[in-house]
Formats: structure tokens, sequence, C-alpha cells
């Protein structure tokens, strides 16, 4: 038999409304935040940072941080009483705080306010000690300049004589007289006595004391003996006690000699100084300004 027909049951689709959209809620300009924005606190900042960086007063502490740095590493393991000053180019004691040089024909003609105006750290050009005549016959070609020169820079002058032992000591001190005029305010007067010149020791000991006697004599003020050190311990220890000592002995940092005995050391016979033109004895003073003002003629 022929199937069934199945009468088609017509079922009512439901009918669906479509789900209510939400409104977008779209945020307006002013209330977002922009992506890779900078904020003010963050600008300034930088800005301050910028400053600093491009000021000139920021690179001067650099740079000094970076000097002082240097010199330290520089210095380690050396002696901290006797450093290395760079813009005098020696090694300078550091326990003295008077400082000063000798000069003569050989440093050529100086420009005084340049070595007035040198200074590192605390050290600076304080006094000069000018040669003024040698023997009998001698006199520096730079003296007289020198001498005039130099104090109106402000320096503290003394004038010295190279001493000759072949020749007589009172001559010698006439001579020098007759060239340097000793005033107040200056360094008193120094004999330089460096050699025996082939005579004895006795008698070079001999005319020295002629020549100091009558520079005391004359100008009333005691002068001041210039020798080095070996010199001195072979020649002239036990002798002449009364008078002060200008001593050489180079490249130590300490003088190998009772503190109380010398007044000046010239410690270097090879620094650099403004305004001279070759190198240059350094000298450092046995005491502070007050003591060097004490020393000065009257």
């Amino acid at each position: 038999m022929p199937p069934e027909k199945k009468t088609p049951i017509n079922k009512n689709p439901v009918t669906r409304k479509p789900a209510a959209r939400k409104p977008v809620s779209r945020k307006t300009a002013t209330g977002r935040k922009k992506k890779g924005g900078i904020s003010v606190q963050l600008k300034l900042v930088i800005a301050g940072l910028l400053l600093i960086l491009l000021s000139p007063f920021y690179y001067g502490y650099v740079l000094k941080s970076f000097v002082a740095t240097w010199r330290w590493v520089k210095d380690w393991g050396q002696d901290p009483n006797y450093r290395t000053y760079e813009s005098f180019n020696i090694k300078i004691p550091k326990k003295y705080t008077v400082h000063g040089i000798d000069v003569s024909y050989y440093q050529g003609k100086i420009n005084w306010q340049k070595v007035k105006e040198m200074k590192e750290d605390e050290v600076s050009i304080r006094f000069a000690f000018i040669k003024a005549t040698e023997g009998l016959m001698m006199v520096d070609p730079y003296f007289q300049r020198n001498w005039r020169e130099a104090p109106k820079a402000g320096i503290i002058c003394g004038a010295y004589h190279f001493f000759r032992p072949k020749k007589d000591g009172k001559t010698q001190a006439k001579f020098f007289l007759q060239v340097v005029n000793i005033e107040k305010e200056d360094l008193p007067p120094v004999v330089d006595i460096e050699s025996l010149d082939g005579v004895s020791a006795l008698k070079m000991r001999a005319e020295l004391a002629d020549f100091l006697n009558y520079v005391e004599m004359k100008t009333k003020v005691r002068p001041i003996i210039y020798t080095g050190l070996k010199f001195y311990e072979d020649y002239l220890v036990d002798h002449f006690e009364d008078y002060p000592l200008w001593i050489a002995h180079y490249y130590q940092p300490k003088l190998r000699m009772d503190k109380s005995r010398w007044k000046f050391w010239q410690h270097s016979d090879k620094a650099k100084i403004n305004g001279i033109g070759h190198v240059v004895d350094f000298n450092a003073f046995n005491g502070d300004s007050l003591a060097l003002d004490r020393l000065l003629v009257r």
C-alpha cells in the first residue's frame, strides 16, 4: 500500500525581537589619555637637567673633580707632605706657608707682576732674593731692574753677594754696599758662599768674617749666610753660630738640619714660574708671615 501521507504540521515559528544594542559611549577628546604623551612634571625635570648639563659651572665642577681625582691617583703612595704642584712643575714641602724665589741675570728679563699673580692652592711667591754683585768687580746686569720692579709688584726683596774667598772680604763688602742700598722693609743682605776657590777653609772663614762684620757695621743689620748643606757641614758647622742661615738642599721632603738653625731652605732649582723664561730656584721660609715680617729691616 502506498504510504499514508502525513499532513505537515504548521508550526508557527517564534518571532524573536532583536537584542537591544547598548548605546556606545564615546569619550570626548578631553577625557582621553594620549599615548606617548609627557607629563608636565617630567618636562620640568628634563629642562632642569639640561640647564645643569649645559651650564659652564657644571663643567667647571666636573673638571675640578677630575683634576682632584687625578692628583689623588698620581700622588698615591707618595709622601703627602711633599707633593707635586703642576703649575710650578716641582714638588714642594707642604708644611711651609711662605714661599719665594731667588734670581740673577740667568733668568733674563722678568715680568714681576705675573710672578706675583701666580698661585696654586695656597702656594704663591711672597719674597725674592736678587743677585747684586760678585767678587770685587761684577755687578749683575739685571740687578737694578729687578730691585726696582719686584717691590712694585708687591714682592719682598733681599739682595745677595756671591762671595769669592780668594778676594779680600772687607773690600767685597764695600763693593756690595756701593751697589745695594738696604732700606726698611727689605730682607737682610745675604752673602753666598759655595766654594773654597782654592784657599784653605781657615782663609775662607777669615775673609767671610771680614765681609759679615763690615756689612753689619754699616747697615746695622745682621746678614744671612747662604750655602749648600754639604759645604756647611764640611766648613761652616760650629762657626758663625749667630748668623741666620739659608741652606740649599734639593729634591727632599725635609731639610736635614736642626730647624732652629735655619731661616730659608732652597729646596729646588727647577721651578717653573709665570713671567720668567728660565727655571728658577724655589725656597721655603721657616716660619709664618708674622715671622717673616719680624725679620725685615727696620
